[in-house]
């Protein structure tokens, strides 16, 4: 009997077994973190919102001039004056338990709408740059992203193209500065972003 290989199964199934119950102590540790907070965020008392970061859309620096005959430009445009009456705030990265923690639990629904007119804005942009690109406006397609990475966008194709854009007239500070905004976002496509820009940027 091979009492040496015996052995070491053994200590394998140990090794095995510890690790098991030690990935499962973590993943309760975790969910009892979670409840925590989540009960503590359902007592958390309603704050002010007035000290938002709340955006506003400058359409006087857009190119609102440009193809009237693209419906889809059009139907940018008017989603974009649409957005002017509304509250727009960047809250990626922002969990609801986060959200109830520093605001309060019935400011919840309003965050989330303005966090939801933030999401259609970003969108609306990259939506209208794409158009004015691809009919060989890219100049004029540029402070629209611009204009996006200022507030924290995490739309990967916004960066890529203005990336582009500074490559194009030999500008590696003006993509260092992507770079720079890029990390402090608290999105899931923030490595993803960075990675692609430091590739670029050499």
């Amino acid at each position: 009997m091979n009492f040496g290989f015996i052995g070491a199964f053994i200590v394998f199934c140990i090794v095995v077994s510890h690790n098991i119950k030690k990935q499962a102590r973590q993943r309760r540790n975790k969910e009892n973190a979670f409840w925590a907070r989540e009960l503590e965020s359902n007592s958390v008392r309603k704050k002010s919102l007035d000290s938002l970061p709340y955006i506003t859309i400058p359409l006087e620096r857009f190119p609102t001039h440009l193809l009237p005959e693209n419906a889809t430009v059009m139907e940018c445009i008017q989603t974009l004056e649409d957005l002017t009456t509304q509250k727009i705030v960047n809250l990626t990265g922002w969990s609801n338990t986060d959200l109830k923690l520093e605001y309060g639990t019935s400011n919840l629904t309003p965050l989330s709408e303005y966090d939801q007119n933030y999401t259609l804005l970003v969108r609306t942009l990259q939506k209208w740059a794409d158009e004015l690109i691809a009919a060989g406006y890219e100049k004029e397609a540029f402070p629209v992203m611009e204009f996006a990475v200022n507030t924290g966008t995490d739309i990967s194709s916004t960066y890529y193209k203005l990336a582009d854009y500074w490559i194009s007239r030999g500008d590696t500070f003006h993509i260092k500065q992507l770079i720079h905004t890029a990390e402090g976002l608290r999105s899931a496509n923030r490595n993803s972003i960075l990675r692609h820009l430091r590739e670029k940027c050499g």
